[in-house]
């Protein structure tokens, strides 16, 4: 991880934020309401839909004015606990690239598919390239979990998200079934090209991961190259041209590297599934999942594990120069909170807490996302859906956020360390 925010990011001074004005938290809802599928929504498991929102710009509040320390506006120094204003996000900029994955369903077949946009209009990157000669389509360039494309696909502009749009299916039937089992909203973006057959890139298959079949296995282990995988980031590749292939948005040749990477385990996502009879000598047998460890066959995955730099507190509250790590989570508050409807908890990070959110009742967006640069990926917010019995593990310096858009009640358990 970079020891500094991006050039780009700002900190800015205020008394009293008002965090009813422009809050980011609607920001970000208003990118998840207006993304368009290929197909209508209701061939879409909603439950599995994942955004990723890059951004190239983040602003954060600086200390409270009553914070002795409230001119420190380098994180390294900000070394209050008490004082959570400079944890809280202002603003983010998106760039011109989003991303969205999850499952989708077409007469009797369901199977991952990956969609990829990038913004028209003169102010794009790649429009500015081009000297605004962009036309109704451009190319791109991309590798999923290490399958890259032979040439580079053909993206067509679509008008109603003024984006060029690609949404790429893992279908493994021909393209006059699939013609024949979709929608007229599916037909004509399937014969507009806006959406595509690709399983050479898109693979996966829900059955691999069914609960009768994975008894007593360590899920690591299980359809590792799955695009759908319920542990493993998907690691995606992109680098966008005009049709000529002359201008190029592709980070100066070192193309953009994006993960969707969300700690989100419970009743679907879990290291280890089975049943044990007798447990612990009693009587009867129990249903387990197994969902972060440090123990056994996980021990190499060191998921509890915490990274630390030279500005990091410890577990016991220290900081030692030079970098070094801690094997454990220490767990220094647990709290249960109910959200009521609409409500939501905003956009902040910790600078050296690790954090679980455990979702007791209710569903809500979950957000995660770096706050810091890491030389392996770009800077996203992360957004997916949380259902009862799931919980999420925030690493320290990981940004989050939590949103009930319900009518009802959503009652979350929180539990961590240091912050």
């Amino acid at each position: 991880m970079a020891m500094i925010l991006t050039q780009q990011d700002e900190v800015i001074r205020v008394n009293q934020p008002n965090y009813n004005d422009q809050n980011p938290v609607m920001k970000l809802l208003q990118l998840v309401e207006s993304t368009h599928f290929a197909a209508s929504l209701e061939c879409y498991n909603t439950e599995s839909l994942q955004y990723l929102f890059p951004f190239d710009k983040l602003v954060l509040y600086a200390p409270n004015q009553q914070d002795p320390a409230r001119d420190q506006l380098d994180f390294r120094g900000q070394d209050n606990k008490t004082d959570f204003q400079k944890q809280n996000i202002q603003n983010f900029i998106t760039t011109d690239t989003t991303l969205v994955r999850g499952l989708v369903t077409a007469g009797n077949w369901t199977g991952p598919f990956l969609r990829l946009s990038y913004r028209g209009g003169p102010d794009s990157k790649l429009s500015q390239a081009a000297n605004h000669q962009l036309g109704d389509r451009i190319k791109l360039y991309l590798n999923v979990q290490g399958r890259a494309t032979a040439e580079p696909i053909s993206v067509i502009y679509n008008q109603a998200t003024d984006c060029y749009d690609a949404e790429l299916w893992g279908y493994e039937g021909g393209y006059e079934d699939l013609l024949h089992d979709l929608d007229d909203k599916g037909k004509a973006a399937l014969q507009s090209g806006q959406l595509q057959i690709r399983p050479d890139l898109i693979q996966g298959h829900p059955s691999d991961f069914k609960r009768e079949t994975v008894d007593s296995q360590n899920m690591f282990n299980v359809a590792s190259q799955s695009d759908i995988h319920p542990l493993i980031p998907l690691h995606i590749e992109a680098a966008w041209s005009d049709v000529s292939g002359k201008y190029w948005d592709s980070q100066f040749g070192a193309n953009y590297h994006y993960e969707f990477n969300m700690r989100l385990r419970g009743w679907n996502n879990y290291l280890a599934v089975g049943s044990s009879s007798n447990p612990h000598g009693g009587v009867g047998s129990l249903e387990y999942r197994n969902l972060f460890s440090n123990y056994g066959q996980y021990m190499g995955t060191r998921e509890l594990a915490r990274q630390l730099d030279a500005w990091n507190f410890d577990a016991n509250g220290r900081k030692v120069d030079g970098k070094r790590s801690e094997s454990f989570m220490a767990v220094d508050y647990m709290d249960l909170h109910i959200l009521r409807p609409n409500c939501s908890i905003g956009i902040h990070r910790h600078r050296d807490n690790q954090e679980a959110f455990f979702l007791i009742e209710g569903c809500a967006y979950m957000v995660t996302g770096d706050w810091l640069k890491h030389d392996d990926r770009e800077r996203c917010l992360e957004v997916r859906m949380m259902q009862a019995g799931d919980i999420v593990l925030l690493k320290n310096g990981e940004m989050h956020s939590l949103i009930n858009t319900t009518d009802e009640n959503i009652k979350l358990l929180m539990f961590g360390g240091y912050d």
